[in-house]
């Protein structure tokens, strides 16, 4: 007969199968609780959320007292247990002694009965080969040996000397600590058996722990205590901070954190703090300016856009289309440009110090042409470089350095702009100038002789500084030029000279910002000085460690293919 198929055995929640786990493990069946215990819910919500609900003075005062309680139990043991092993040893010592002073008679045969011992909880036995108690202490028994036959055949097989018996054996308080030490002739080998009471061991050994417990309480009450009011005066200075920190509203006037008396980490977190809080100040006043004078800028083409539109619907059929269109478009044009020039800013103020990843080997020449012919001006004069000149850098930034370099020059020149690449090899930085953006002191009738390296930004100071090869990009204009005293000014967004930079000249302050941007991200520097009439710009950018591959044909000027790559690097701006 066919037997039914077995009905396999049904797995519990938990995973463990069948019996003993099912009867031994009752949360199975309720499977929540049991899949919150395994997971370890239950520890972190049960105990984690009431230990950091608590402050930081209390934890730590609460993680101190219990590493004392720690090191005193810890201490208080190893000095019952070390109390203990000495009290043992002394008993021992004092035992055989005794033991060996008997043991002497014996070999004497001079042994007094009854045997003089020094204490009441001492007794002396010495037995013969056979057991029998030849002599004894006063307060020893003579009939009896203290040692059962047993313990006997160990001690005169050499397993054991020392035994610890009963007090009730001999009628003394406590365990008691028995010698054995052999004695006489060898023709009557004899054993002389001391038991010394241990009493006094455990009476010591029980006193100190008494004290132990009651003491250790205290002194770790009263260390906790103190741990209390140390952990508050050191974290005084955080409440200080926190309690400063919270008056900063954020208004027109700036805060700062009090600094502590102390020179010590809180000092300078707080110092580090202020500073935190200095270069955010700056930044919100940077950002605020830049934001009012951005909304200017805009709001003139948007006004100019309104009014032209207005005055065309007033006009009505008479108004003269084309030339609003034609008004409307450059409004756009600039109000475009204006965008495009925000949004660079802004991603160049993205990106911070962060080398470009786009850069690439160019060649100086043929980018100085390509940017040229952008500009079909009878003013604009190119002096192309003698041998090709190789920089690192991002050709789409460089091509945007000069085109905003060369529309300065042009709306400003007077008869003629000059663009010129030259190389500087070695260029010697003053310490004075080495980590600063833009160094605006010229010759004058000529370039500056004074340029920075800002990729590097090391300070010698007052050692002359190396800063490397580097090639030299001029633009020069007979125009009105810019005092001294605002060529570092100029570089500031949204800022133009009143004699030199006029709003109807289609300007807003963004160019020379833009290119001091541009020119730190390359590693390079930007210069301005006196033309003699006129300003000389010049942009000193790194030359390249090593000679490019040369590009395929088709490949547009001024890039090339780097080794390795299958086809011709670019990259957009």
């Amino acid at each position: 007969m066919n037997r039914p198929a077995r009905r396999p055995r049904r797995l519990s929640r938990s995973g463990r199968r069948g019996w003993p786990f099912d009867r031994f493990w009752p949360f199975d069946r309720f499977w929540p609780f049991d899949r919150f215990w395994r997971r370890g819910r239950f520890w972190r919500l049960g105990w984690r959320r009431p230990w950091l609900t608590l402050s930081l003075r209390a934890r730590l005062t609460i993680i101190s007292a219990a590493g004392l309680a720690v090191g005193l139990a810890v201490g208080g043991l190893v000095l019952i247990v070390a109390l203990g092993y000495a009290l043992q040893r002394t008993v021992d010592t004092e035992a055989l002694k005794t033991a060996e002073a008997v043991a002497r008679l014996a070999g004497q045969n001079a042994l007094p009965d009854p045997l003089p011992v020094a204490g009441g909880q001492v007794r002396v036995q010495v037995l013969d080969r056979q057991g029998r108690i030849r002599a004894a202490s006063i307060d020893a028994d003579r009939l009896v040996p203290m040692l059962y036959p047993d313990e006997l055949r160990q001690f005169r097989a050499g397993e054991r000397d020392r035994f610890y018996l009963p007090g009730r054996r001999l009628g003394l308080d406590g365990p008691i600590r028995v010698v054995a030490v052999p004695a006489g002739p060898a023709v009557d080998p004899q054993t002389v058996l001391v038991a010394k009471s241990t009493a006094d061991v455990r009476h010591s050994v029980t006193v100190v722990r008494t004290i132990l417990l009651i003491s250790f309480p205290l002194l770790l009450v009263a260390l906790a205590a103190v741990a209390w009011r140390v952990i508050g005066a050191a974290l005084r200075p955080v409440e200080t901070l926190r309690a400063g920190a919270e008056e900063i509203t954020g208004g027109a006037r700036p805060g700062r954190l009090p600094l502590p008396a102390s020179h010590d980490e809180i000092h300078r977190l707080a110092v580090t703090l202020n500073g935190m809080l200095a270069r955010l100040e700056s930044a919100r006043v940077r950002q605020r300016a830049f934001v009012a004078d951005a909304a200017h800028e805009l709001r003139s083409p948007l006004a100019n856009l309104r009014t032209q539109l207005e005055v065309a619907q007033r006009l009505g059929p008479a108004t003269d289309w084309p030339a609003v269109a034609e008004d409307l478009l450059a409004d756009t044009f600039r109000l475009g440009r204006l965008v495009d020039d925000l949004l660079l800013l802004a991603r160049l103020d993205e990106a911070g110090a962060r080398p470009p990843r786009a850069a690439e080997p160019v060649e100086l020449g043929e980018l100085l042409v390509e940017v040229a012919e952008r500009f079909p001006s009878p003013l604009l004069r190119l002096v192309p470089p003698g041998e090709p000149r190789w920089v690192r850098a991002e050709p789409d930034a460089l091509a945007r350095i000069l085109g905003n370099l060369l529309d300065n020059a042009l709306r400003h020149a007077n008869g003629e702009v000059v663009l010129a690449s030259a190389h500087t090899g070695d260029t010697v930085l003053p310490a004075a100038h080495a980590g600063s953006d833009v160094v605006p002191a010229a010759a004058p009738g000529g370039s500056t002789d004074v340029s920075t390296d800002v990729s590097t930004g090391v300070s010698t100071g007052g050692a002359r500084h190396t800063a490397g090869a580097y090639h030299l990009v001029t633009v020069t204009d007979d125009g009105p030029g810019i005092p001294a005293a605002e060529r570092d000014r100029v570089f500031d967004r949204f800022t133009r000279l009143d004699d030199a930079r006029t709003r109807d000249a289609g300007g807003a302050g963004l160019g020379l910002a833009i290119v001091r941007e541009l020119v730190r991200r390359q590693g390079g520097t930007v210069t301005l000085g006196d033309a003699g009439p006129g300003l000389r710009v010049e942009v000193r950018l790194p030359a390249a460690g090593h000679p490019p591959v040369q590009r395929a044909a088709g490949d547009p000027p001024g890039r090339s293919v780097q080794t390795g790559s299958a086809s011709p690097t670019t990259s957009g701006e």
